[in-house]
C-alpha cells in the first residue's frame, strides 16, 4: 500500500437481530444495542446519529402500530456503512418517511419530528412490506477516521 489508509473498513458484514417488547422499554434497549454494535467493531458510522434514528424508528413502531407482538430490530454493518431496520406487524406504511407532505412540524408540538430527523440525517431511508407487516429502515455511511470526533 502506498501511504497510510484513510480509514479501516470491516472485512465482512456483521448483523444483529433482536425481538423487542411492543412497549416504550424497547427504545433504550435498541439504542444500547446499536451503540454497542458500532463501538465493539469500531465501525465508522456515526454512533450518535445511529442511536438517535434507531430510537425514532422504535418509538414510532411502539406508538403508531397496533398489536401486542414484539417488534424486531435488525442492525447490519457493512463496509459502506450501517443499515438499521425495525419490523412490526402493521402493514400500513409510515406517514411521510419518503414523501413529505405539508410543511415543517409545529415547533410547539411534542411529537412529529421523528420522520423528519430520519429523512434529514440518514443517507437513505424507506420501508418495505414483509410477510408479517413491514420493515422501516435507514442507512448511514462510514465516516472517514479523520472526520470522526476524537475520544
Amino acid at each position: 500500500m502506498n501511504g497510510p489508509a484513510l480509514y479501516e473498513l470491516p472485512s465482512a458484514p456483521a448483523s444483529w437481530r433482536i425481538a423487542l417488547p411492543h412497549t416504550a422499554a424497547a427504545v433504550p434497549v435498541a439504542r444500547a444495542l446499536v451503540r454497542t454494535a458500532l463501538a465493539e467493531l469500531e465501525h465508522g458510522a456515526d454512533c450518535d446519529t445511529a442511536e438517535l434514528l434507531t430510537a425514532e424508528l422504535v418509538a414510532n413502531a411502539v406508538e403508531h402500530t397496533s398489536g401486542r407482538g414484539p417488534i424486531e430490530l435488525v442492525v447490519e454493518l457493512m463496509a459502506s456503512g450501517c443499515q438499521v431496520e425495525v419490523h412490526d406487524t402493521d402493514p400500513k406504511p409510515p406517514g411521510d418517511l419518503t414523501c413529505p407532505s405539508g410543511g415543517l412540524p409545529d415547533p410547539w408540538q411534542e411529537h412529529g419530528r421523528g420522520l423528519l430527523l430520519i429523512r434529514t440525517l440518514s443517507s437513505s431511508c424507506g420501508h418495505r412490506p414483509t410477510e408479517s407487516g413491514k420493515a422501516v429502515w435507514f442507512r448511514l455511511p462510514v465516516v472517514p477516521a479523520q472526520r470522526r470526533p476524537s475520544a
